[in-house]
């Protein structure tokens, strides 16, 4: 096994979370209490029964080229981020919040989709329709705030950054759809 003195490539292992690698195909999968996902590795990981911890290695699994071994280190510390990613993903509930900063800036339900679709009025002179995809769950609290959550953090960071990105919050009166505890730096007006 290879040491290393680099503790951002060993991951611990949660007490409620278990493991099981397979090493000839080289595939991680983390079950945890609220579901099991699988993880292709492109490095080879090594496991300490007694610490439980996993610790990423700079061997690969497969033959590579001498430019793809340059990028080696790269590759050690985003096959350690996305371990510790399915990790979290299986053990808890994941959530972004957003509110919606404006006069008549609201968010409604429409009824005949199941709670598939949501309508925004965002100050444009029609509203803006959203088809929220099977992975996230919104709810709505109030008119101004949405809740957005699930298993998958990709999913939800995407999810609420594309539904950001219709009124992003401007910098002169700070109106938008504003993350949770985001802080908008106000700029001066003109000066008459």
């Amino acid at each position: 096994m290879e040491k290393t003195h680099n503790n951002k490539y060993i991951i611990k292992i949660p007490s409620h979370v278990t493991i099981l690698y397979l090493s000839d195909k080289n595939i991680l999968t983390v079950i945890g209490p609220l579901k099991r996902k699988s993880l292709n590795l492109k490095l080879k990981v090594f496991f300490s029964e007694d610490q439980k911890t996993i610790t990423v290695s700079s061997e690969p699994c497969l033959k590579i080229s001498n430019k793809q071994k340059k990028n080696i280190n790269a590759l050690k510390g985003t096959t350690a981020a996305l371990i510790k990613q399915v990790i979290l993903e299986t053990s808890y509930l994941l959530y972004q919040k957003l509110k919606f900063v404006g006069i008549g800036y609201r968010t409604f339900d429409v009824d005949n989709f199941e709670n598939r679709l949501l309508m925004f009025r965002l100050g444009y002179s029609h509203p803006i329709f959203f088809k929220i995809s099977e992975e996230a769950k919104i709810f709505c609290l109030k008119r101004i705030k949405l809740f957005i959550y699930g298993n998958s953090y990709q999913n939800i960071t995407q999810t609420a950054a594309l539904i950001r990105s219709y009124k992003k919050p401007e910098p002169y009166k700070g109106k938008g759809i504003l993350y949770e505890n985001e802080k908008i730096n106000i700029k001066e007006g003109k000066k008459v």
